[in-house]
């Protein structure tokens, strides 16, 4: 027995053909539950004919009309036109593919029923390619909705249609939820809920249904948001219940790093710093994901975090996504710990094979901290004791690649930074199997940033921009989406870039980082800005995240029209980070898409990070927050996070109640939501 009790019996599989029903698994659907859930993107009213004179434009009716001719015309192409009339007027029907059945049915002094958009054409109101069939005799209208499903090549949506209408007969529609808590919630019946929205009656309001704001789509919204809250909290019970080493630490070396620190620490850092050090002191695996804005100061928390480890006896590993980052943080950690005698190891996959020998040895023996890529999950690579497993910018990481670190030790802590902010609403639904901290403030000292909008005829204008910004003692960033030339972008390149700065620009120290670069000469260019013997440094996105450089004031995004939100609020957060006041200069290519002009607006209008994030979750929906993420958790087809938001609030606090006092409603409700998909979170 688990965490929800007893298992509920698994729903019968849909009676169809092996053909039916290998179409049918293509979009998810293979039991009776399957089949009551897989509700519709829309419905279409057949219900009523309208006169074809009385039909609005650009809107689907359903019309009656008898046929006075149809034939074969092959120009301008090869179609099936088709004319026929009711008592308001002609109608005219174009087919571009077709079969002879079609043709059969509609020869001369037949009468169909036709349903599609009416438009103006040149012989006045026509459709093409609508939905027909003949009528025979006097045959009624039908008396309720026509649902359109979700659906895939080959699978017809009448046969959808026969399928849910017989699991509506037979089905198990029982409920999940108490009547007390339909009541205090304001919800109806499951049953009731599902038949409407299947089968809607005639009168309903097409607008209403379309919108999903009926109190049927309610329910539904509410159940699936709660069968996805209790597969995640399932998850982090489960977790709870496997061993992790005990960290406690043994010594002061925390403190002493504390002390060496040239800049205190903010009251989110050290509330920070207490959840996780209460964690790492539990039997049971911490999983914490620690995220903030950029500049937040995660990178000494989570030193802090090691220091915690090693103190305790146990080895600590911090894995970031990109070499350049993950050398970012091996040269600061190094910095700030082996003075105070903490055995510092680097593992990268473009070390030399002498250097890597050394730096695996060191790893299965003596070093305390291991920085890395993702070369620290390749086979080969051993940990002495590893006790805590740290990963930034843990979106960039499959679940197979996080998974992949948990193994190299006994079940390690993990900690998971992310400098991409997450809206509330998405940490409390896609990320409620781990425990948040959130850092919500940024250090004292941090300059605000000027951004400017530039057209790109102003170039020129940047470019003298950035002369007087380095007369003034400072260094520039120019950033361009792509680094050689493309037919099918014709954006500025990095390369292009480059040149033409190096040729406005003879006086000033131009440099050029790119991911196509060897690992070693993107390491010395980096160095290079580092030291201050580099201007302006033209790069891709290879800069998006962890480059510190104080002295660099100037932030030019070229394109900025191509970058997403988060790219750019990441770009921008580049510079700021020293007492120069500071600006970021987006460059923008017109016309301006509606999209592209919004996303411009909010970078120019916000500087908080989570209200930009709040902000793109509204514009682009989950997808890209949650990322690779999403092999492990329970989608959701129906609820939006934004207009929904109450029913994720109140899902949690149900499913938290109900795990423990209704197992088998939990489990009936998670079998009901997620049948076979279900499956305990490993990343």
């Amino acid at each position: 027995m688990d965490a929800a009790g007893a298992s509920a019996p698994a729903s019968p599989p849909i009676r169809a053909s092996e053909a039916l029903r290998k179409k049918l698994a293509k979009i998810g659907l293979h039991s009776e539950a399957d089949l009551l859930v897989h509700l519709p993107l829309r419905y279409e009213d057949e219900t009523r004919i309208t006169p074809v004179a009385g039909a609005p434009w650009g809107e689907p009716v359903l019309v009656e009309v008898v046929i006075t001719s149809c034939e074969i015309q092959f120009r301008p192409r090869r179609q099936m036109v088709v004319r026929g009339f009711d008592d308001s007027g002609e109608l005219v029907m174009r087919f571009f593919s077709f079969y002879p059945s079609q043709q059969a049915a509609l020869s001369a002094g037949s009468k169909v029923r036709a349903f599609g958009e009416v438009r103006g054409g040149f012989f006045g109101a026509e459709m093409v390619h609508p939905r027909f069939h003949k009528v025979i005799g006097d045959e009624p209208l039908l008396t309720e909705m026509t649902p359109i499903y979700p659906s895939t090549a080959g699978l017809a949506n009448s046969a959808l249609q026969k399928l849910i209408a017989r699991a509506l007969e037979g089905g198990d529609l029982s409920e999940t939820l108490d009547e007390e808590l339909r009541h205090r919630l304001k919800l109806p019946g499951l049953a009731r809920s599902l038949r409407f929205l299947h089968t809607p009656p005639t009168g309903t309001a097409l607008e209403t249904l379309h919108a999903r704001n009926h109190p049927a789509w309610r329910r539904v919204k509410f159940d699936e948001v709660l069968a996805q809250q209790l597969c995640m909290r399932r998850a982090y019970l489960a977790r709870r219940e496997q061993g992790a080493p005990v960290l406690v630490a043994q010594d002061d070396l925390g403190a002493r790093l504390v002390d060496q620190l040239p800049f205190g620490l903010t009251g989110a850092q050290l509330r920070a710093m207490a959840e996780i050090a209460g964690d790492l002191s539990q039997p049971y695996p911490m999983q914490r994901l620690l995220q903030g804005d950029v500049g937040a100061g995660k990178t000494i928390v989570a030193a802090l975090a090691a220091c915690q480890a090693i103190s305790a006896g146990w080895q600590a590993a911090f894995m970031a996504p990109t070499e350049i980052l993950a050398e970012q943080h091996y040269l600061k950690l190094r910095q700030w710990l082996e003075p105070l005698g903490v055995k510092v190891a680097w593992l990268t996959g473009s070390l030399k094979a002498a250097a890597k020998r050394a730096q695996l040895a060191s790893a299965a023996a003596e070093a305390q901290l291991v920085v890395g890529t993702h070369a620290l999950i390749q086979e080969g690579v051993d940990f002495a004791r590893l006790g805590l497993a740290i990963v930034d910018e843990q979106h960039r990481f499959g679940v197979a690649q996080r998974l992949a670190l948990r193994k190299k030790g006994a079940n390690p802590h993990q900690l998971m930074m992310s400098a991409t902010p997450i809206p509330r609403t998405l940490a409390m639904s896609y990320y409620a199997d781990l425990d948040v901290t959130v850092l919500d403030e940024l250090p004292p000292g941090r300059t605000p940033i000027k951004t400017r909008l530039v057209a790109d005829t102003r170039r020129d204008e940047v470019v003298g921009f950035i002369s007087k910004h380095v007369d003034e003692g400072r260094q520039a960033y120019w950033v361009c989406p792509l680094i050689e030339e493309s037919e099918a972008l014709q954006l500025q390149t990095a390369q292009d870039t480059y040149a033409q700065l190096a040729e406005d620009l003879p006086n000033l120290r131009i440099g050029l980082a790119h991911s196509r670069l060897k690992a070693d000469e993107k390491q010395a260019v980096m160095a290079a800005f580092t030291a201050g013997e580099i201007d302006v440094l033209v790069a891709t996105t290879v800069i998006e995240v962890g480059v510190d450089v104080p002295n660099a004031s100037l932030m030019v995004i070229e394109h900025a029209e191509r970058f997403g939100l988060s790219q750019l609020h990441q770009l921008r957060g580049r510079v700021g980070r020293g007492a120069h006041e500071s600006s970021c200069v987006l460059i923008y290519a017109g016309p301006l898409g509606e999209i592209a002009r919004q996303r411009l607006k909010i970078i120019f209008e916000n500087t908080d990070g989570f209200e930009i994030a709040r902000q793109d979750l509204h514009l682009r929906g989950p997808g890209e927050f949650v990322g690779s993420r999403q092999s492990g958790v329970p989608l959701l087809r129906y609820a939006d996070l934004e207009l929904d938001a109450d029913l994720v609030e109140m899902a949690r606090e149900v499913a938290e109640k109900m795990l423990v006092e209704h197992p088998e409603q939990a489990e009936r409700h998670l079998k009901r939501w997620l049948g076979t998909r279900e499956e305990l979170l490993k990343s």
